[in-house]
């Protein structure tokens, strides 16, 4: 095999480079899509381009959701997305071996707080790998700022995996008991004294 033959590693690697670029152009053609959507929408209501409009309402920006709180196909698409984003730039790329003291679960997405970090990331790193939005130095803020810190929680021995693997030949998945809430001193006591509505 002559070394200008592509290996087997090497091809599977531009494939996950290739899925990222592809998953990262989607969103950006669905946030420009829904910019001029809007633009469309303020310029036919008389709001866009100099028109003044009624200025009684203001359009909040638009921005990502917090992914706990979409529900349904909303959440289930938007989890797709980041799973592959997850599988094929992040483990590859990023994740050291399995360990006791750099754990790991490989159904990550059973755990609210794992998904919620790396949503989290995965959003920061849509918008500073973008060269749009970036500038120069996105991608160095996206690993300081994000993945470094993201990586380091998730992965601590206390965080979200705790219970998960320590061993790559072990596979493990085991949710953390919650820790109890008590409820607000007088809350509980307030509910109680409520009085009944009068009977019609």
């Amino acid at each position: 095999m002559s070394e200008d033959t592509p290996t087997l590693d090497g091809l599977a690697e531009d494939l996950a480079d290739l899925k990222a670029t592809v998953n990262g152009f989607a969103t950006q053609l669905e946030h420009n899509t829904n910019a001029l959507d809007q633009l469309a929408s303020a310029r036919a209501s008389g709001q866009g381009e100099g028109g003044q409009g009624d200025g009684s309402k203001k359009e909040k920006p638009k921005t990502p959701p917090f992914i706990l709180r979409l529900s349904g196909d909303a959440y289930d698409t938007e989890l797709a997305a980041l799973a592959d984003w997850v599988a094929n730039l992040l483990v590859p790329t990023y994740l050291s071996e399995v360990s006791s003291s750099a754990t790991w679960c490989a159904q990550w997405w059973a755990h609210d707080a794992a998904v919620a970090r790396l949503h989290a990331v995965w959003l920061a790193w849509q918008e500073l790998t973008d060269p749009e939005t970036c500038g120069r130095t996105g991608p160095s803020v996206w690993h300081r700022d994000h993945l470094d810190p993201m990586v380091a929680q998730l992965r601590d021995a206390s965080g979200p995996f705790g219970g998960c693997m320590t061993n790559p030949d072990r596979h493990q998945h085991t949710a953390l008991p919650k820790p109890p809430v008590d409820p607000l001193p007088g809350r509980a006591a307030a509910a109680e004294t409520v009085p009944e509505p009068a009977a019609t």
